[in-house]
């Protein structure tokens, strides 16, 4: 089987590498150049444990080349981006659109097209099923079309493709079969079969249900702070409960799947959508419930008075821990308020490239205050001793939840 995949990204890439893992010539497509390059060249554009181990072994056996075309092939896959329209927050489907387009002339009869996108309910039928039925195909007879979207977790996207069970939403049932039997060439999960329509809206409520939750936490920390209860002493007691299950809170909501999707479902019905729109403006608003605690520390610390402009090190603006990741990371919108604010910053993250970022003790040092802002494992046990004799107030503002609690003197 030859497997064309639209979209090298977090998750065309490790499909890719999966299905030349199992014994399929497959083609990666993209837009940007420079991944191409770098693709055929077996250098990554994106972390992820295991990937580079496995894309090697494809181009060494030449089952996979990446390319700036589609190539006639058995199977089809879209996994381009589909972020929101600015106008009114629904699913932004021009880059999948536009994969479906330039498929076209490379599809054949019996061919098998698979939207990976997490796209809207009803685009599958309503927007990219007609593109290849103007193209002269029956969809169902002569070109099989089917809705599968992602499921992973970033980080562990390898283990979790093969593993997690698949959802498969056929147009018709014979695309749902048709689609069903690509995945069994490497899937160990169980492929659940379903309509096009369910299989887009199950996607999007399975983001929503964990962005509701998490919004839940975040506004339980609110109330909090403000009566003066600790947030996560009744956590951990209420989630004692066999039937209780408070998520973490946290500084907001990233990735491209929890802070997109959930408005994909608010668009299309935004007057019964009131609690799903709620918990989106819930988790929104923590970069500035961050910057504003920030502050409140900050303005308790009797020499900040003489300070002109207090140092702040930003620890970590990937979204998820131990990943290079950040979209939509809310780390990013707390070190923009921040600097609106008037404070000097210097970040550090250890898995993100960036010429503006620093080492670990330049960000510490002379810091008025640390904010720990993603989980990596390198934030779990920090150098207190360093940040003592380094910080010009050994502060440490862990909005994740993850630094080890040691007894350590930090008074200067």
């Amino acid at each position: 089987m030859k497997v064309c995949i639209i979209g090298q990204g977090y998750i065309g890439l490790p499909t890719a590498v999966l299905f030349a893992d199992n014994g399929c010539e497959v083609v990666g497509v993209d837009i940007n150049p420079n991944i191409i390059s770098s693709l055929n060249s077996c250098e990554l554009h994106i972390e992820e444990p295991g990937l580079k181990e496995k894309l090697e072994l494809a181009i060494n056996n030449k089952r996979y080349s990446a390319s700036l075309n589609p190539q006639k092939s058995d199977v089809f896959i879209i996994t381009v981006p589909t972020p929101n329209n600015i106008e009114d927050l629904s699913c932004d489907l021009s880059y999948v659109i536009s994969a479906c387009e330039s498929i076209i002339p490379c599809l054949e009869k019996g061919n098998t097209v698979i939207i990976e996108s997490t796209i809207a309910p009803m685009s599958t039928n309503k927007i990219i099923k007609p593109i290849f039925e103007k193209a002269g195909f029956e969809i169902g007879k002569d070109l099989y079309l089917a809705h599968c979207p992602e499921r992973v977790l970033p980080g562990k996207i390898i283990e979790e493709l093969i593993n997690n069970d698949r959802i498969v939403g056929g147009i018709t049932p014979q695309c749902s079969n048709k689609a069903a039997e690509v995945y069994e060439t490497f899937v160990k999960g169980k492929i659940m079969k379903t309509e096009a329509k369910t299989a887009e809206m199950s996607k999007c409520m399975e983001n929503t249900f964990r962005d509701v939750n998490i919004a839940l936490a975040n506004e339980l920390t609110k109330i909090c702070s403000k009566i003066g209860v600790n947030a996560l002493d009744v956590i951990e007691l209420a989630n004692k409960h066999p039937r209780v299950n408070i998520h973490s809170p946290g500084p907001g909501v990233g990735g491209h799947c929890l802070a997109i999707d959930p408005y994909f479902i608010y668009s299309l019905a935004p007057d019964e959508a009131k609690m799903i729109k709620l918990a989106r403006d819930t988790n929104n608003s923590m970069p500035k419930f961050v910057v504003d605690k920030t502050k409140d520390i900050l303005e308790n610390i009797d020499e900040i008075e003489a300070i002109e402009t207090p140092k702040i090190g930003i620890l970590g603006v990937a979204y998820k821990g131990n990943t290079g990741d950040t979209r939509e990371s809310p780390s990013l919108i707390c070190i923009e308020l921040l600097k609106e604010e008037g404070f000097e910053i210097a970040i550090h993250d250890p898995h993100v490239e960036d010429e503006n970022y620093c080492s670990f003790e330049e960000c510490i040092e002379n810091a008025s205050i640390c904010i720990v802002l993603s989980d990596h494992d390198e934030f779990k046990n920090l150098d207190y001793g360093l940040m003592k004799e380094k910080m010009r107030n050994p502060i440490i503002f862990d909005t994740k939840n993850i630094t080890t609690k040691k007894t350590i003197n930090l008074k200067k």
